[in-house]
């Protein structure tokens, strides 16, 4: 349907610490089935535009919307919260969020990490969420590692079983936040397989990452920001081909060379 809303719509963002405004005027949208990167260097309000998205922080200004209904709130400025504690909810568990850290449970196996929030949250039946939390946990890789604990993976596995956990919640678009930052490069790369092989896939995710190569490959449009403003957007050939901005030339340079 061409006319299908975004699953997510971000228009003139503003997000402050205080007197620290870090997100400053911010337009974002994710149509259904795209993947959208947001890159620049550390302290440019990648991270943190992700998790208002997710409603994880509360912005000062501007509207999110999912799936056109726009995010309900009250107050203003620095008082602005979310109005609608039921909407917050369904919003959450439909933006799945895969952390740099993972955070899994460490008093839970592998399997009950991916099976808690669908069946406590969602309230689903717990042999429909074992079935499927079964099928994601093969699907990243780790369909063997089901009665492990967190403590005995490595943490490209551990990684992969938080993208297992974030899917069996069935989500409308998966918040990927430096999913590979916290890893060395050889597992690093298990996590990206995983990750091209949702895009391919056609799901909606947008990704926060320090991996150009990444962003690169699996992305339909490339977001560079620059102290909390949008310096440069666009397909991720000319954003990395010919980038217009000086900023993002740099900031290439210096990361391709790292």
């Amino acid at each position: 349907m061409p006319d299908e809303k975004p699953v997510i719509e971000i228009r003139n963002l503003h997000k402050a610490y205080g007197n620290l405004e870090v997100i400053k005027g911010v337009d974002i949208t994710a149509p259904k089935g795209s993947v959208v990167s947001l890159i620049g260097s550390s302290g440019s309000g990648k991270s943190t535009i992700l998790r208002c998205a997710n409603l994880l922080e509360d912005s000062q200004q501007g509207d999110i919307l999912f799936k056109g209904e726009p995010v309900t709130w009250k107050g203003s400025g620095l008082n602005r919260h979310p109005a609608d504690s039921k909407q917050v909810l369904r919003i959450r568990t439909n933006l799945s969020m895969v952390f740099q850290q993972f955070n899994l449970w460490a008093h839970l196996t592998i399997l009950q990490n991916v099976m808690e929030a669908p069946v406590t949250v969602l309230g689903r039946p717990k042999a429909e969420v074992e079935q499927a939390a079964r099928g994601y946990l093969e699907k990243v890789g780790i369909g063997d590692k089901c009665d492990v604990y967190p403590a005995q993976l490595s943490g490209g596995q551990q990684q992969r079983a938080a993208i297992a956990r974030a899917l069996c919640m069935e989500p409308e678009a998966l918040l990927f936040d430096e999913p590979t930052s916290a890893l060395d490069p050889e597992l690093e790369q298990e996590v990206v397989r995983v990750i091209k092989d949702l895009a391919a896939e056609g799901r909606t995710m947008m990704i926060v990452t320090h991996d150009m190569k990444m962003a690169h490959d699996v992305s339909d449009h490339v977001i560079f920001l620059h102290q909390g403003l949008i310096e440069e957007e666009g397909d991720p050939e000319t954003l990395f081909g010919s980038p217009k901005s000086e900023r993002l030339r740099q900031f290439l340079s210096s990361t391709m060379a790292a």
